[in-house]
Parts: structure tokens; sequence; C-alpha cells
């Protein structure tokens, strides 16, 4: 009975908790805005050059691992099937 009266007594108070969390929270992203302030961004002409660069690269290895998968499928079919 003692140990239900103790509980019922004690009231936690989360209010101060979420004030503290939200504080932290509005202060990350403060500090979020401030760092990326600082980031030296690429220009619009370099985005496009890599952007080119990435597909063309893509692009290359794509044909290649195409062009590896047909000259092994074509030998395998041959030899091992026949």
């Amino acid at each position: 009975m003692a140990a239900r009266a103790i509980l019922k007594t004690k009231k936690i108070d989360y209010t101060d908790n979420n004030m503290i969390t939200l504080q932290k929270t509005q202060t990350f992203f403060k500090e979020v805005y401030v760092e990326l302030r600082k980031v030296n961004w690429l220009t619009r002409r370099e985005i496009i050059r890599y952007t080119l660069i990435v597909l063309a690269v893509t692009l290359i290895v794509a044909a290649v691992l195409g062009g590896l998968d047909y000259i092994f499928s074509t030998a395998l079919k041959t030899f091992i099937v026949n």
C-alpha cells in the first residue's frame, strides 16, 4: 500500500525535458545553416561538366560489361551446350 502511495504522489514533469530537446534541435539547425553558408558550392558549369563525365563513364562501363556478357554467353552456348 505504501508503494502505491509513493507512485501516485510522484509526478514526473516532462516539460523541462521537452524544452531542452526543442532548444537543442533549434541550435542544431542553426549550426547546420551556418555551416552550409561556409560551403564552397560548385558552379553551374562545373556541375554540368561533372554530370556529363559521370554519364559518359557509366555508358562506357555498361557497354564493356554488356560486351563481356555477350562474349561469355556466346562462348558458353557454343562450347558447353553443343
